[in-house]
Formats: C-alpha cells, sequence, structure tokens
C-alpha cells in the first residue's frame, strides 16, 4: 500500500490549487536549479539507477532512453517531444496530471531537455483535450510569467521553451513517428525505423518522445533520490503507477499506487470491489484496449501489477488501463468493438494492418451473430497472426491482440453461441 508521503502526485484529484503558487506549495519547482547545475550524466545516471520505465506502454528503460540522443551537437538542436495524445481506448491518467498537477509535467519537461541537451520541448495533446490543453497553457503561461521558462530556465543557466501543439484527434498520432509527422504539419503516418528519432526525429533533429507521467515523475524521483524510487514494485518493475481502473467495479477512479501491487489489493482497496463480488468477474483487460484479456478467476488469483508478471501471461501491463468486465459483459461483442476502432484508426500505409483490420472486424462481426463456421475461429486466429509483427507500427498487433485473447480464453464461448444459432435454424427448418 502506497503511503500518502510517498506519493508524486499530489493533486491528482484536483482537491488542491492547480496554480504555480499551490504547486512550490506542495514541494514541486524546489531546487530545479540545483538538480540541473548537477550536470547531463549525473541526471541521465540518476535515472537509469531509479529503474524508471516508459509509462506509455511499451516499458522502455527511461535513462537508457535518454542515454541515445548525441552528447555533443553537430549543429542540429535537440528536441524532447512529450507525447500527450492518450488515445488508447481506456486510458485517462495523462488528462489528470494535465488538468491537476501540470507542474509536475513542466518542470519535468526542462529537467529532461537539459538532460538531453535540448533547448526546446513540444507537448503533443490530443485534440479532444480541450480544457486539459487551457489547464496547461495556463500552467505554461506562469511558469514564463515566473521566470522558471524561457532565458535563464529557473536560474538554472539554460534556455528553454515549452510549446503546447494541438492534435486533431487521431488514435495513429500517439505513435511517436507519426506523432513527429503531425507535429511537422504532415499526415499522422509513422516512419520506417532506423533511422531512430534520436538520430533524426523532428524536423530530421535528435529527438526523445516521452509519456506525459515518464516525465513527470522525473523531478521527485531525482530530488527523493532513486534508491526510494527502486523501492517499489519488484525488480526490473520498479516505482509508482497511475492505474486507471474502469468497468464493473464499484467505484472506477485514476489512482497512484506503487508497481506489483496484486489486482484483488488494486480493486478491493480504491474501487470498492467488483460490481456484484468476486464471482461476477469474467474478464479484464490489464492495460488498455491493445493488450491481451486475462480471465477474471486468474486475474483475481494470482495477478500482480507489473510488466514482467503481465507479459509472462501473454498480456500487458500498456499504460495500466484497467478495464474490468463482470458476467452481463458480452464478451466476444466487446472485442468486436475494439476490433472496429481499430480498423477505423488504421492510418492504411500498411497492406497486412489496411486489409487485415477491416477482414478482422468483419469476422468478428459474424462471430458476434454466431453466423460463422467454427473453423473460422481458427481461421481468424492465423490471420491475426499475419497482421502481428508485419507492419511499420503497433498499430497492427494491437488490432491483432485483443482478439488472440479472446480465442486463447474464451474460445468456448465463440464456439457455443455458432453452435446456439446453428441449433435455432436446424429447429425452425424442422418446424417447417
Amino acid at each position: 500500500m502506497l503511503k500518502d508521503q510517498d506519493r508524486i502526485f499530489t493533486n491528482i484529484y484536483g482537491m488542491h490549487d492547480r496554480s504555480l503558487a499551490g504547486a512550490k506549495a506542495r514541494g514541486h519547482w524546489d531546487g530545479t536549479a540545483d538538480i540541473i547545475k548537477k550536470g547531463r550524466d549525473w541526471i541521465i545516471d540518476q535515472m537509469k539507477a531509479s529503474g524508471l520505465r516508459g509509462r506509455g506502454g511499451a516499458g522502455f528503460p527511461t535513462g537508457l532512453k535518454w542515454s541515445f540522443m548525441p552528447k555533443e551537437s553537430d549543429g542540429r538542436p535537440a528536441y524532447l517531444v512529450v507525447n500527450a495524445d492518450e488515445s488508447e481506448p481506456g486510458t485517462c491518467k495523462d488528462r489528470e496530471i494535465m488538468r491537476h498537477d501540470p507542474h509536475t509535467l513542466i518542470e519535468g519537461c526542462l529537467i529532461a531537455s537539459f538532460a538531453m541537451n535540448a533547448n526546446a520541448c513540444y507537448i503533443y495533446i490530443r485534440g479532444e483535450y480541450i480544457r486539459e490543453r487551457e489547464a496547461l497553457q495556463a500552467a505554461i503561461d506562469a511558469a514564463y510569467d515566473d521566470g522558471l521558462l524561457g532565458k535563464n530556465a529557473a536560474g538554472s543557466g539554460w534556455d528553454f521553451d515549452l510549446y503546447l501543439s494541438h492534435g486533431a484527434g487521431a488514435y495513429i498520432c500517439g505513435e511517436e513517428t507519426a506523432l513527429l509527422e503531425s507535429l511537422e504539419g504532415k499526415k499522422g503516418m509513422p516512419r520506417m525505423k532506423p533511422p531512430f528519432p534520436a538520430g533524426a526525429g523532428l524536423y530530421g533533429c535528435p529527438t526523445t518522445v516521452n509519456n506525459v507521467e515518464s516525465i513527470a515523475v522525473v523531478p521527485t524521483i531525482l530530488r527523493r533520490g532513486p534508491e526510494w524510487f527502486a523501492g517499489f514494485g519488484r525488480p526490473n518493475n520498479a516505482g509508482t503507477k497511475l492505474f486507471a481502473i474502469s468497468g464493473h467495479v464499484n467505484n472506477p477512479c485514476v489512482v497512484e499506487e506503487a508497481m506489483s501491487i496484486s489486482f484483488e489489493e488494486l480493486i478491493e482497496r480504491h474501487c470498492g470491489g467488483i460490481r456484484g463480488g468476486w464471482s461476477n468477474l469474467k474478464a479484464v483487460i490489464p492495460g488498455g484496449s491493445s493488450v491481451p484479456l486475462l480471465p477474471g478467476k486468474i486475474m483475481k488469483d494470482e495477478a500482480i501489477m507489473d510488466f514482467d508478471w503481465l507479459r509472462e501471461q501473454k498480456s500487458g501491463l500498456g499504460t495500466a488501463a484497467v478495464i474490468v468486465m463482470d458476467n452481463d459483459t458480452d464478451i466476444i461483442k466487446a472485442i468486436w468493438r475494439l476490433s472496429a476502432f481499430y480498423k477505423h484508426e488504421s492510418c492504411g500505409q500498411c497492406t497486412p494492418c489496411r486489409e487485415g483490420t477491416g477482414w478482422m472486424m468483419r469476422v468478428m462481426d459474424r462471430l458476434v451473430k454466431g453466423n460463422a463456421e467454427p473453423e473460422e475461429i481458427d481461421m481468424l486466429l492465423d490471420v491475426t497472426k499475419q497482421v502481428e509483427g508485419h507492419t511499420i507500427c503497433a498499430l497492427g498487433d494491437a488490432a491483432a491482440w485483443p482478439i488472440q485473447g479472446l480465442i486463447r480464453h474464451f474460445r468456448d464461448e465463440i464456439e457455443d453461441r455458432i453452435k446456439h444459432k446453428r441449433a435455432g435454424r436446424s429447429s425452425a427448418v424442422a418446424a417447417e
């Protein structure tokens, strides 16, 4: 159980003053210049020691990612880009940071940009986040007025500018290279890698793209020390994490907890349990809509909410958007709904994804109604394997995995529906 004094996000529910004065009163912007004066290498070493892994889904070690940036400039500017697109269905953690605790992010942008030798940072916020954008822009303006951004930012001797860029509401722009294309004013379509953004990213310059939460936790880690942060969670799964829990729980919420907390404790402590009791739990999507679901029994008895345990179960922590489904859920229809989403959001650049997402959605549509042959289940599984891993970005995988999870754990339910529909058809024929 995470104690209140160990919470990084002290205003996630907006109960306190979100202004700059309120943030300073809660300990933000405290000694920022002193942190920066310790130098780039020190900051990156501290981040590596903390064990922080990216909070945007992939879980790549943050300090390592920063170290890929060129040590010496070759004349090109360097950039930090913060991914605030947050379009993964079920995920709503970053919006709480931007809405209620924006100065954690702004201070993190300054420190992280300095560590990567970047004098400018762009925050790319999703198109639907209107109020969040207003709150964040007001916080950026207040930081400029107070001398925390701009020339000699926060008295550190480092010149730093922070820009807020508004997207137009495309899921694909959450993929880092598509986000860079969109920032440059082009269509949001993923780029081939290499070159990786650290070599040629925004405007062809060295760039690192990080999630909002990954950047917002940086100042607190550097103040309290990497050992403190690494003290939470299992080895290789360090720190605290925002969990966004939705669906059939008594009290859906966004909550900061220690990594590696058990699923049962997370739900009991913060959500008041499962709607209708634990016996009513059918399935859980543990990390946003693109990771495969897991059956309720496994989640209740064994689940540890961290990267490694969920990966061992052929699922993933992703963004830690926990979607809970009870026995009233039509699970086949729920996964069909996700496949319709991925079909709609595919950018169409790669043939397996462009054709495969529509194909998978249409077969799922037949499975929902039971109008399919039993052989089509394996055929659908085979198509997901042809899409997965054969695209430039991970959208193909994201479209394939929910369906694979459904077939892996709820195949009998799909077969029963087909049988039931056939029995209905044959009895109708007999009646004639």
